[in-house]
């Protein structure tokens, strides 16, 4: 049936194809507008002053005027994007200039000079359609504008913003430019921020990663522009790049759309793909994949046009979307039936019967645990309003909402509950209530006031966001207690109760901005100068574990504590051993939850001159300043803050746990050159170089507030014990909060001398004009980071040695008190019972009974950090029905850590190293761009007077990712799992395996070796390092190829002077698959932990096992595959939508 289902699409497709070619013959801050600037000459080249320029965007009849200065040059900022606008050039004497169909985009000053003719009879020196973005005297870094053309016909299923950046050459997936973080970015609409600004779950950098819902409809957007190496100082906020977007206005004429998107999958056996039929593939390379029962579903309308003609105009949009699909495909087994596919070896008679047993003994519903539905809705609107004032004084206010949620499966985390769950795999399966809800709502309101006296402009900037990223329970309210089932050998077979991060887990930031910037015009010269203003109050609470949580070996375990319980709920014993962990509040008198707040005054101010020695030269420099300051928040440990730590280098050092960031300022310098090399506007040569300021996720300061051992205590006991026996009620354990500090906590702090992020960035370009139309241009950037983030655990002490042999990194071993220390070991530590201590002694220098500190997580600075790209685009305009864009990139970003949302995993788990993990080497960021090539191209062709056809396809190809080889286990001690780098072995004599027996066979170490040396010798990377040890982030996975189409089909009808049109359209993302399998498939390793078990031999060495793939050897380092997602689908994704529009 899928092989029916695609065959019909493509001939769909195909003959849609055919008809449209038979047809065709055989021939600063957030920017919110553009600007135009340009020379009056005479015929002879003289400059002419006082000539009136007027600029008159045709659709709104909105009129910018301008008179130009001593040195003949005119500007006109603020103005509206778009067009097409007519503009005019006249003084006594001579006859008019006249220019028509000038389009502006985005952020862009276009250059756009008169020669005026004297006036010996009546006439009009009439251009057409001259101008070319690209070459503005304003432009010195690399930037991107993308257009509403190009915004309307671009290939999308997800209506995703990051779909319209990918046409940015820098652009490196996910929302990242240049090999940047994309939190590092500063998004904005409308000059409104609009950041993931405490970032947690940023997958693109912007608002909507939570849900995966756009907060403005793409139908609402007017132009999008990228500007990566900005040097107007006016663009701050940033250390990754501006992505600015301006919605659209009404006009003075009345239009409006309303539209319908829709895709689906249906499939009657979810054990098998050729069963499923409908808007998705199912084969990607030698992988079967089942998409599952989806349907997605999109009604919108939007409208603009005039209240007052030429004076008042106001546009709105609303999206209603949905979104219902499995939250998981894995099903129970019914019994007898293999485990393979979409089958668990989850009974279902036991999860009917466990269901059961909870609702009848403790009125627990578990909810389904087949077919759990995943819904997502969301509901986006706007409204926008434009006020002519007057000529030279225009308002702008623009208000915008988003109501979205999304069903997310439970947390496979062991920190509570263990083991880890692997969710979505045939070995575990767990109930409905058991999962989470996470919503992502925004209010968004700014107004803009842009005025113009004499040779003065103003542009003001009013604006509030409030933003909820809370989560909910699926479960019952109050919690039930959170539970998992072991498989009776170490593994998870099954979970119940609430979520266990879920609880209280909330999260609601507000942001109110003003900026103000003026600039005076004067001979050769113009001063810009303002400031901005942006108050941050965040309210986080994190928690988790107050349900309680019990894990217990097998199910019938359980069962026999919880009747137990039944039986005697005074009990003070466990029938079953099990592990018991809660969380609960230290001190009396707290507020539920206890919020962990965060208030920032972030305040800057700058200046800049923009001059013009040469009318083909334009020099910018300037230099701005922004200051940061934290309100005191933070909860203090007097306790904590008398301990000594070790430092980086060793030395010894306090901290102050209730010291927020200081109050300093950060100076951003820049200077930018434009030059007009044969000064006609066909060689452009532009460059600058400039310090860039940006805050960081302010996660990485909250989560001191929340982490310095006073607000709650937690009970773990670790391993299974009998103390705890299973009781619903999730406060039976809860010691009374009496104040003091944990007795056992894990300390977040800030060094007294961080610092924001800065980067230091430098780039030059060339543009140049091309034959047959075509535009090319050429940049190269480099960024080096003066403040980067760095992460050091302090209260972990040196290490107490290093293995023996060829791999000699450093270990952290504990020595048993009277024992002889093992083989490279030369510091030994006493055991903690010796010293009256808990938890691993040697890897803690605080560490006492009551009051032990687990670990002390400091965020610090480096300046390591560096990158760069060379990038390159050739573009056509629009000319007959047909426009084009290319481009490549490619580049290297190194870096010292890559930074999660906990300073915990930022030090650890995200941070694969080989020697201390507090001094971290310099690598391959997981940002590092690699190689990238892309092409899109439109044609529209009008034929038989029925309307138009378009077709676009948008190509690329781009290094898809890197990682690391990394050991599975902890292989030099400092207890954190999966990020020791593996040493690559010359050959097979510095191999050191262990011999073991696992799937009723035994896998010895000369086997192992010799799969290893055939594993390196096929892996790229490997083999061309034998000896040395893995780099982070060096492993860079095989180019991917992807196609992605567009089909348009608009039918028009007059009736009673206005255009009625129709429109049918789809997009095909990943189109190539639709016409071969095996094209757009990516390709990813095996197994990144290729030897697992890490341990030292008798004489000290490091010894290992190899990784096995159902019980065999993995040989061959790469597979294909099978990933199903909007953004990056190894198998075709299709949507279909109607349109209905009138003007």
């Amino acid at each position: 049936m899928t092989s029916l289902i695609r065959s019909c699409w493509l001939g769909a497709i195909a003959a849609f194809l055919a008809v449209a070619v038979y047809a065709t013959p055989a021939a600063a801050q957030g920017v919110t507008t553009a600007a135009l600037t340009g020379v009056v000459k005479d015929a002879q080249g003289a400059v002419v002053p006082g000539a009136t320029i007027v600029a008159v965007h045709e659709p709104s009849g909105t009129s910018y005027q301008a008179v130009s200065q001593e040195d003949g040059r005119y500007t006109i900022p603020g103005m509206r994007v778009g067009g097409p606008y007519k503009v005019s050039a006249e003084l006594s004497g001579f006859a008019p200039g006249e220019k028509t169909d000038v389009t502006l985009n985005l952020g862009v000053t276009l250059d756009l000079s008169f020669d005026l003719k004297l006036a010996t009879v009546s006439e009009t020196v009439q251009v057409v359609g001259e101008a070319n973005p690209v070459f503005s005297s304003g432009r010195t870094g690399a930037a991107t504008a993308v257009s509403r053309n190009e915004l309307a016909t671009l290939p999308t299923v997800s209506g995703r913003i990051t779909d319209i950046t990918r046409l940015t050459p820098q652009y490196g997936g996910s929302g990242t430019f240049a090999g940047q973080d994309n939190r590092a970015n500063n998004v904005t609409v409308d000059g409104s921020y609009f950041n993931n600004s405490f970032g947690l779950g940023v997958t693109t950098g912007g608002i909507g990663d939570r849900t995966g819902v756009a907060p403005i409809s793409l139908e609402a957007v007017e132009q999008v522009q990228v500007a990566v190496a900005p040097y107007d100082v006016r663009q701050g906020n940033f250390t990754g790049a501006g992505v600015n977007t301006v919605t659209r206005s009404g006009t003075n004429q009345v239009t409006g759309s309303v539209y319908y998107r829709t895709r689906s999958e249906t499939c009657t056996d979810l054990t098998n793909a050729d069963s499923c039929s409908g808007y998705a593939g199912t084969t990607a390379g030698p992988n079967r994949l089942i998409p599952g029962n989806f349907k997605t579903k999109t009604k919108g309308v939007w409208m603009g046009g005039p209240i007052v003609k030429n004076k008042i105009f106001a546009f709105g949009s609303y999206e209603s979307q949905f979104d219902s699909r499995p939250l998981t495909n894995f099903r129970s087994n019914n019994g007898g039936e293999a485990v393979a596919g979409t089958v668990t070896r989850v009974l279902d008679s036991d999860m009917a019967a466990l269901s059961q047993f909870l609702k009848t003994n403790f009125s627990y519903d578990t909810g389904v645990w087949n077919n759990i539905p995943k819904e997502t809705p969301g509901k986006p609107w706007m409204l926008k309003g434009d006020y002519n004032v007057s000529g030279g004084n225009r308002i702008t206010f623009r208000y915008n909402q988003l109501t979205s949620s999304t069903d997310v499966f439970q947390s496979g985390s062991s920190s509570l509950g263990s083991p880890s769950r692997s969710t979505n795999t045939t070995q575990f399966l767990s109930f409905a209530n058991t999962n989470y809800q996470i919503v992502e709502n925004l209010k968004s309101g700014v107004g803009e006031w842009n005025s113009a006296w004499g040779t003065m402009t103003n542009n003001m900037i009013v604006g509030f966001t409030h933003q909820d990223e809370s989560r909910g329970d699926k479960g019952q309210v109050p919690a039930f207690p959170f539970v998992v089932i072991g498989d009776g050998s170490g593994g998870a077979l099954m979970t119940f109760g609430n979520e266990p991060f879920t609880p209280y887990n909330l999260l609601r930031y507000n942001t109110f901005q003003l900026q103000d910037s003026v600039t005076k015009f004067a001979k050769n010269h113009s001063i810009t100068f303002g400031g901005n203003l942006e108050k941050f109050h965040s309210e986080n609470s994190f928690y988790f574990g107050i349900q309680s949580a019990y894990s217990y070996g097998t199910l019938a375990d359980f069962y026999t504590d919880a009747n137990s319980y039944l039986a005697d709920k005074h009990r003070t014993v466990a029938a079953a051993a099990n592990r018991f962990q809660v969380k609960y509040l230290l001190q009396p008198g707290q507020t539920v939850p206890p919020l962990q707040p965060l208030d920032v005054l972030y305040a800057g101010g700058y200046i800049q001159d923009e001059w013009r020695p040469k009318t083909n030269l334009t020099v910018t420099a300037g230099v701005r300043v922004d200051v940061p300051r934290f309100k005191n928040t933070a909860f203090d440990n007097p306790v904590a803050d008398a301990l000594t730590f070790r430092d980086q280098d060793g030395s010894a050092v306090k901290y102050n746990t209730g010291k927020m960031p200081d109050t300093v300022p950060y100076w951003s310098p820049r200077v930018g050159v434009n030059w007009d090399a044969t000064g006609d506007q066909k060689t452009q040569v532009r460059g600058g170089t400039g310090l860039f300021s940006g805050k960081p996720p302010y996660v990485w300061i909250s989560n001191q507030v929340g982490n310095t051992g006073v607000l709650y205590g937690f009970i773990d006991t670790n391993t299974a014990v009998t103390n705890y026996g299973f009781n619903p009620n999730p406060d039976k354990y809860k010691p009374a909060a009496v104040g003091g500090t944990a007795s056992s906590y894990e300390l977040n702090v800030t060094d007294k001398s961080f610092r924001f992020p800065q980067t230091w960035r430098s780039n030059l370009g060339v543009d140049r004009r091309l034959p047959w139309g075509l535009t090319g241009t050429v940049d190269y950037i480099y960024n080096r980071d003066v403040n980067a983030p760095v992460y050091l655990n302090a209260n972990l002490p040196a290490a107490q040695g290093a293995y023996t042999g060829i791999d000699n990194r450093p270990r952290w071993a504990a020595t048993a008190a009277g024992a002889t220390p093992a083989p490279g070991i030369t510091t030994a530590l006493p055991s903690c019972v010796a010293t009256g201590q808990v938890g691993s002694c040697n890897l803690r220098i605080n560490n006492p009974v009551g009051g032990a500190v687990t670990g002390n997580f400091v965020i610090k600075n480096q300046s390591q950090n560096r990158s760069w790209n060379i990038s390159g685009s050739l573009t056509k305009s629009l000319s007959a029905g047909f426009s084009a864009k290319g481009g490549f990139n490619y580049g290297v970003s190194r870096s010292v850590v890559e930074p999660s949302s906990t300073a915990n995993s930022s030090w650890g788990s995200a941070n694969p190293i080989v020697s201390d993990p507090n001094n971290p080497a310099l690598a391959y960021s997981a940002n590092s761009p690699g190689k990238r090539v892309f092409a899109q191209v439109n044609y529209t062709k009008q034929y038989l007077k029925l309307g138009a056809t378009t077709v676009s396809l948008f190509w690329d190809a781009h290094t898809n990712g890197n990682t690391s080889y990394v050991f599975s286990g902890d292989a030099n001690g400092d207890s954190v799992s999966g990020n020791d780098l593996i040493y690559i072995p010359r050959n097979q004599s510095e191999m050191n395996f262990v011999t073991f027996t696992a799937n009723n066979r035994t896998y010895t170490a000369a086997e192992q070796a010799a799969a290893f040396d055939q594993y390196i010798a096929a892996d790229p990377y490997l083999s061309k390092h034998r000896g040395q040890y893995a780099e982070r982030g060096a492993v860079f996975l095989p180019v991917l190829q992807r196609v992605d189409l567009s089909l348009t089909q608009d039918v028009f009808k007059a009736l009673g002077g206005r255009r009625h049109s129709g429109q049918i359209r789809l997009d095909v993302v990943n189109f190539g698959n639709m016409l071969n399998k095996n094209w757009g498939v990516g390709k990813r390793l095996v197994n990144s932990q290729i030897l697992t078990s890490p341990t030292a031999d008798a004489t000290g060495a490091l010894s290992y096992r190899m990784q096995l793939n159902s019980g065999n050897y993995i040989t061959s380092p790469y597979q294909s595959s099978s990933n199903f997602t909007l953004t990056n689908s190894d198998v075709y994704v299709m949507m279909l939508s109607f349109r209905y529009t009138f003007n």
